[in-house]
């Protein structure tokens, strides 16, 4: 089992920076694979980005290649999401997510976070 906590949102200009945090509790974080997905406002829910749990191997979505980091840390079990020259196309609800390469890719791990608020202003 394991529960996911997001941290870091907020409201940025466009061109600014975030980084979003996702602490996990339970011994086996370092055995998921880590993801972050979002929901905009009247859309579906779509990937962001995902870091494997033995070598950090990261994917990204094209809408955020280029300016978006993920990272994770297994001793203090936390994800990142860093965000760099923000759009406001990106403002959304962020989610953090674990699972395996298979659910993650498919938008369907076992366990989400309860999102944080991320708005661009223009």
């Amino acid at each position: 089992q394991v529960q996911l906590v997001e941290s870091g949102g907020g409201l940025v200009q466009a061109g600014g920076s975030l980084r979003l945090s996702c602490a996990a509790s339970g011994r086996t974080f370092s055995s998921y694979t880590m993801g972050w997905f979002r929901q905009a406002p009247g859309k579906e829910r779509e990937f962001v980005a995902r870091i494997s749990w033995n070598n950090g191997m990261t994917y990204y979505a094209d809408s955020v290649k280029g300016r978006f980091t993920i990272s994770r840390d297994n001793a203090k079990n936390t994800v990142y999401l860093q965000m760099n020259s923000l759009k406001p196309e990106d403002t959304a609800v962020y989610y953090c997510a674990a699972g395996t390469i298979l659910t993650i890719t498919a938008g369907s791990p076992p366990y989400w976070g309860q999102g944080t608020q991320v708005t661009v202003s223009s």
